[in-house]
């Protein structure tokens, strides 16, 4: 049984945004569990008591901890709960509920810190509420219709001129039989079809844009990265072969209303995508709460992964 306080990772086996901070808490000697806990064997038998939090032993394979002494819990990307093939539909449903429940309560119920809470993510990742409450921390937010009225649609892109369209929500579609990816795209009033109507659609008043950032927000800490693009690719995940990461600074303004709205989601971690447009103005586009930065220049990635296994490190106040 691990007697020193663990961070605890959960998150899928091929996770290299996840890597660099196990490898930098791996260096401080840290200790670190690691596991997914939709996919792999975990027993646990977990008490609570008048006054005390859940405690008791979580073990997978050959290792184990007590999990009261867990002092923080890096949520990545865990895979969903599954059940044994072997059980029939109705079965593998009940278990892949209570394991959802008890196993993934268990999980987010413990006395320790999270970046982020499952829930706290689960609730920001509404691109709704995100974006109210960054208009109410005072940052730019596109004018933005959600609409399910094929003609209100066609208004706004009238009003607008130049109008995209973005997913409310990354959803996996499959087109003849391949895997399709829904890019952010521009669009004219005569390609918005009464197929609107089956569910709301998000248009946004395209930026005039110079240029992209990502910052990645870890608790009082940020860094900024801007993102180029070798040509007049609208949404630059289309080709990394042709993007530049280079670090920015970001403006005190920015700063401040990241700082009110990380407040108002309850979030330790937040990646957010801001457009910078031809007046040197930054437009706030949205906030992934457990959003990849991996792939941005090597000294700010170092820097992201040292602020995490920082905050992972202190564990809760």
């Amino acid at each position: 049984m691990m007697s020193a306080r663990p961070v605890v990772v959960l998150t899928e086996l091929d996770d290299p945004t996840a890597d660099y901070v196990i490898r930098e808490l791996n260096e401080r000697g840290t200790p670190v569990v690691r596991f997914d806990p939709g996919v792999d064997a975990v027993q646990l038998s977990a008490l609570v008591m008048p006054g005390c939090a859940w405690s008791g032993p979580l073990r997978i394979g050959e290792r184990a901890l007590d999990l009261g002494t867990v002092r923080a819990v890096y949520y990545r990307r865990p895979s969903r709960f599954t059940a044994p093939g072997s059980l029939n539909a109705q079965e593998r449903a009940f278990v892949t509920a209570h394991a959802r429940h008890g196993l993934g309560g268990i999980l987010g119920a413990l006395d320790c810190l999270y970046v982020n809470h499952p829930h706290r993510n689960l609730a920001a990742e509404f691109k709704p509420l995100q974006m109210a409450e960054a208009a109410r921390a005072g940052l730019a937010v596109p004018p933005t219709l959600i609409t399910n009225d094929p003609e209100e649609a066609r208004i706004f892109s009238r009003q607008h001129k130049q109008v995209v369209y973005k997913p409310l929500w990354s959803t996996a579609y499959v087109q003849d039989g391949e895997h399709r990816t829904i890019w952010v795209r521009t669009l004219d009033e005569d390609e918005i079809s009464e197929g609107v109507g089956a569910c709301p659609h998000l248009f946004q008043r395209a930026v005039d844009k110079v240029a992209d950032v990502r910052i990645a927000v870890v608790g009082s800490r940020m860094f900024a990265t801007l993102v180029t693009v070798d040509g007049d690719h609208l949404d630059w995940r289309w080709d990394y072969g042709r993007v530049s990461f280079h670090p920015v600074d970001v403006p005190a303004g920015i700063r401040a209303g990241l700082r009110t709205l990380m407040a108002s989601l309850d979030l330790a971690f937040g990646a957010f995508d801001f457009g910078i447009d031809q007046d040197g103005r930054w437009w706030m586009y949205e906030c992934n709460p457990n959003g990849q930065w991996a792939f941005v220049d090597a000294p700010t990635r170092t820097a992201i992964a040292a602020a995490l296994a920082d905050l992972l490190e202190r564990g809760c106040p």
